[in-house]
Parts: structure tokens; C-alpha cells; sequence
């Protein structure tokens, strides 16, 4: 298991993204993980109808901590109901581009200004079993913002330290079945808050990236 990459600070986190960059199309995604765990027409059946999707990793500093906001979604939704996930959804026709989406969205969804988030790195887009092609946008929120939660989309928002996130001692691992195959499910669990799926694989990615990135810059 990949070790804790400990403590992080801002400009460490803008440093070790500062190569990455919005994709210019967020329809290309990688299928090699979802071949190794699912049958291969499952896998071809979610490639034939990505639809792209934008989510912001919102990291705020707060009492000179990090902390990663996340939201429990409507048990009224159609996709992930109930589930934690980061502020996000579909691109619309009137986004720019991936960016713009997961920023409306998160205006939308908590509140959060687009004017109140520094944009600081990007992750591949990524594959969900509900026909989405997700870019997590990683961006620094203003501690000052007004928090406004959309009812009709979301539960709950609660905050959670960075350093638990980044911590593999804190994954719990298990399966559940898929059509018919058993895959694999990494979990968090902080505050009563159960934190899994492409929310939890998303914060592995940056927890990749960040820690590839220390790696690369150790002497």
C-alpha cells in the first residue's frame, strides 16, 4: 500500500500540479482499470455513452489547516443518491469548458463563487459506472464564502481534513457485486460520513499526484 504523503501545505499542492491541465476533451478517458475489473462489454457499453462531467476539489485553509468540503447528495437524485461527492455534474451547452462546469456547478450546488476559487490543477478524466467521464478540478476556496446549499441537489456539506484524506491507513477495502462481478470498493469513513466510489477513487488520484510529484522532487 502506498504510504501517507504527510502533511501538505498550499504551495506544495500548487507546485506539484502546476504541469497539469484541463483536458482538451474531457470524453478521453482511460478504460484500462474498469478492463481489469469488468466484463469487457460492460466496459464497452459506458464508452459508447460518456457523457462529459466536471467536479471542483474544493481545498480551504482553516486555522492554518487544510480541509476538503464535500457534499451528501439528494436521496431524490437520479445519479449516486445519498452518496458523498464533491460539487459537480454535466457540462452543459453554455460551459466554456470543463472548468466553467464544475464551477457553476458548485455555485449552483453550495454557493461557492467562481470568483472565490483559484484553480490550481486538474486530474485526468475519469470513468463512472453511471456513464460519466469526470475531470476533478482541484481549486482553493476563500474561507470567507457564503455557504448555499441547493436542496433539491444537496443533503448536506461537511469538511474533512486533507491529511486524513491523504492517509491509505484510513481506506477501508471490500467488493460488491456489479452486474454480476465482484470489483473492488475503497471507503473512507469520517464522522459518521461513508466516502467511496469515483469520490474516493478521485481522492486516491490526487493522492498519486501529489505524493508522484514529492517523489520526483526529493534529492
Amino acid at each position: 500500500m502506498q504510504g501517507s504523503i504527510g502533511a501538505i501545505s498550499k504551495t506544495e499542492i500548487r507546485s506539484r500540479l502546476s504541469a497539469t491541465c484541463a483536458p482538451a476533451d474531457p470524453l478521453s478517458v482511460d478504460m484500462g482499470e474498469l478492463h481489469a475489473l469488468m466484463p469487457i462489454e460492460v466496459v464497452n457499453r459506458l464508452r459508447q455513452n460518456l457523457r462529459p462531467a466536471g467536479v471542483l476539489i474544493p481545498i480551504i485553509e482553516r486555522d492554518g489547516s487544510l480541509v476538503v468540503l464535500l457534499t451528501e447528495r439528494s436521496a431524490a437524485l437520479r445519479h449516486h443518491p445519498g452518496q458523498v461527492s464533491f460539487p459537480g455534474g454535466g457540462m452543459e451547452t453554455c460551459d466554456a469548458d470543463i472548468s466553467a462546469t464544475a464551477l457553476r456547478e458548485a455555485h449552483e450546488e453550495v454557493g461557492i463563487r467562481p470568483d472565490e476559487v483559484d484553480i490550481v490543477g486538474y486530474l485526468q478524466p475519469t470513468p463512472t459506472v453511471t456513464g460519466f467521464a469526470v475531470t476533478p478540478v482541484v481549486g482553493f476556496v476563500e474561507n470567507s464564502f457564503v455557504l448555499c446549499v441547493d436542496p433539491q441537489e444537496v443533503d448536506s456539506v461537511f469538511e474533512v481534513p486533507l491529511d486524513f484524506l491523504m492517509d491509505p491507513n484510513e481506506e477501508d477495502h471490500s467488493q460488491r457485486d456489479f452486474q454480476g462481478t465482484m470489483v473492488p470498493v475503497v471507503t473512507f469513513h469520517f464522522d459518521g460520513h461513508r466516502i467511496w466510489g469515483a469520490t474516493a477513487n478521485i481522492l486516491i488520484r490526487l493522492r498519486q499526484m501529489l505524493g508522484k510529484a514529492r517523489k520526483n522532487n526529493e534529492i
